[in-house]
């Protein structure tokens, strides 16, 4: 694999891991009941019209994902998707938007643009597939069902993908980890507007948390999996 982190991370600070970095590519560590997880593909962090959107790196981690949930559905394994809150939501207090450190985080979109707490339309769910509304908080865990529902589905792996790589999709690896999910995450399918953060925050996860692996190598582990429909 070629790392996603090459070039940014230091070579002292690999050394420093020690047998942590591996010079030839390791397998994954996964089980035989996968479920995909798509964090928080939405308009509004995809689309850099909207104030926390980057589209250089939005779309194509849209298009890689769209690939992978093809496979996804293909190999009939549970999929869910993250987002904010139900289109019929009220708009949510200052409670409820939380302690944000900054005041971008906290911003609406124009009201001359579309909603943008809406899948992209590449991804659109589809009957069967499950979207956690997961409020103003990183973690697709914190406070929703998805835990409960991958008990269900008897899920052992976890693959995690969308944005941003720095907060929402590594704050639900973080918890997919203390639950004792194997965690994989194709790196192509997630995406950051900080592209130091997006590789820091991969190489961080690499080591503690997660196999962070090319998309190609998770698709040939779905090609193998038995369905869990």
């Amino acid at each position: 694999m070629i790392k996603p982190w090459d070039g940014v991370i230091p070579f002292e600070d690999e050394a420093a891991f020690g047998v942590g970095i591996e010079e030839s590519p390791q397998p994954m560590e996964v089980g035989e009941r996968p479920a995909l997880i798509i964090v928080d593909m939405t308009r509004a962090f995809v689309d850099t019209a909207y104030p926390k959107g980057w589209s250089p790196t939005g779309y194509p981690a849209t298009a890689a994902n769209s690939v992978l949930l093809n496979a996804a559905r293909s190999a009939r394994i549970p999929v869910f998707f993250t987002k904010g809150r139900p289109e019929s939501a009220p708009t949510p207090t200052l409670a409820e938007k939380g302690k944000w450190k900054y005041r971008v985080l906290r911003q609406e979109a124009s009201v001359d643009l579309p909603p943008g707490d809406v899948i992209v339309e590449d991804l659109t769910p589809v009957d069967g597939e499950v979207v956690i509304n997961k409020g103003n908080k990183p973690s697709g865990f914190f406070g929703t069902p998805l835990s409960s529902l991958l008990t269900y589905h008897n899920i052992d792996t976890t693959i995690i993908t969308g944005m941003t790589t720095s907060g929402c999709v590594r704050a639900t690896v973080v918890d997919a980890f203390q639950q004792n999910y194997f965690v994989v995450i194709p790196h192509e399918c997630c995406a950051d507007r900080s592209q130091i953060s997006h590789k820091v925050s991969l190489f961080d996860m690499y080591m503690k948390y997660a196999d962070v692996v090319e998309m190609d190598e998770t698709l040939e582990y779905l090609s193998r999996v038995s369905p869990n429909p």
